[in-house]
């Protein structure tokens, strides 16, 4: 056991302790994390900066508040809710269409149909904390359902996939798509069951998928080809989670983002310790990458500049794979 961690610490994987230690506590101060922690707070932030999010149709904020529900999404036949201080995608609902014969009953993405007392007492249960970060009190946001681009239609099951970068000292280091599966239960959460596909840097095509940490070829749901994909808007995405670097002050970031068919690009959220299963899925260690912006570290570079850095350092060409 020993000797296989010391060979992943000389292949520049990235370690929990070691990206706690040396990135987390480092260059992201706690009076910082609610910018990241708190949803509502984050899509305040990135409103006010220019970026696109999901349109918040409403929040929940108490117990009273429940009732509000029904007027809120009086006109929407698709949202989404979720608590403003969840994490893992745990207590999000994905409501895609309503029943055709009661207007009260909803559809999840999975096609099961929800009575509207069945969400109020979802929403009684976010607001009341069961699923947040601390175990406190929380709101429930509803906002708009993403359609995602038709170009990931053969890579997801029934939900949305996004893209997280890993965002150091303002430079995008590193990037996957999250893909939604059958054991995900729709949603584009590794510990889930999602897949991760790895992004070559340089220009926005998948490399090959992680599965609850083995490396895969395929979907599982749909059989396509996981590597070869071309994400549409990879320079755009790739300046915008660099400009989460200024929206939120954090050294050490996770930016996820979704491409929506007719809106294009949104930022769906940030965080301050993301997962370090993308490096499975990009077969590579973080540190060299880490190493490497340490080495080209500009403050005063803007983030169109470190993105450009990013897309020339770390093209999967000139990486060494790792074999896992």
């Amino acid at each position: 056991m020993f000797a296989r961690a010391e060979q992943l610490r000389q292949a520049g994987v990235l370690g929990v302790n070691e990206r706690n230690s040396d990135y987390i506590m480092r260059f992201n101060p706690r009076r910082l994390y609610p910018r990241v922690d708190d949803k509502a707070i984050t899509k305040e932030l990135a409103l006010a900066a220019g970026m696109a999010v999901p349109e918040l149709y409403g929040i929940i904020t108490n117990q009273g508040e429940v009732k509000n529900f029904a007027g809120i999404v009086a006109d929407r036949q698709s949202f989404v809710i979720k608590p403003a201080q969840g994490s893992g995608g745990d207590g999000i609902l994905v409501i895609t269409g309503r029943g055709r014969r009661r207007h009260d009953a909803f559809r999840l993405s999975s096609g099961v149909l929800i009575s509207q007392g069945e969400i109020a007492h979802h929403l009684s249960n976010i607001v009341g904390g069961q699923y947040s970060l601390s175990g406190n009190r929380d709101k429930a946001l509803i906002e708009y359902c993403v359609n995602f681009d038709p170009v990931f239609g053969d890579l997801s099951y029934q939900g949305v996939p996004d893209i997280r970068v890993i965002v150091y000292r303002g430079y995008p280091a590193m990037a996957m798509v999250r893909l939604p599966t059958r054991a995900s239960d729709g949603k584009a959460n590794l510990h889930q069951g999602a897949v991760g596909a790895g992004v070559d840097m340089s220009i926005g095509q998948t490399l090959n998928g992680v599965l609850d940490d083995e490396v895969v070829d395929e979907h599982p749901d749909t059989g396509a080809l996981i590597a070869g994909l071309q994400i549409p808007h990879w320079d755009f995405i790739l300046e915008t989670a660099a400009r989460g670097y200024e929206v939120t002050e954090l050294g050490y970031l996770g930016v996820d983002m979704v491409i929506d068919k007719n809106l294009g690009p949104m930022i769906l959220e940030m965080n301050a310790r993301p997962g370090l299963n993308i490096q499975i899925a990009n077969c590579e260690g973080l540190a060299g990458r880490i190493a490497t912006i340490d080495e080209l570290y500009d403050p005063k570079a803007m983030p169109e500049h470190r993105a450009r850095i990013a897309r020339r350092e770390f093209s999967a060409e000139r990486q060494t794979s790792i074999h896992f």
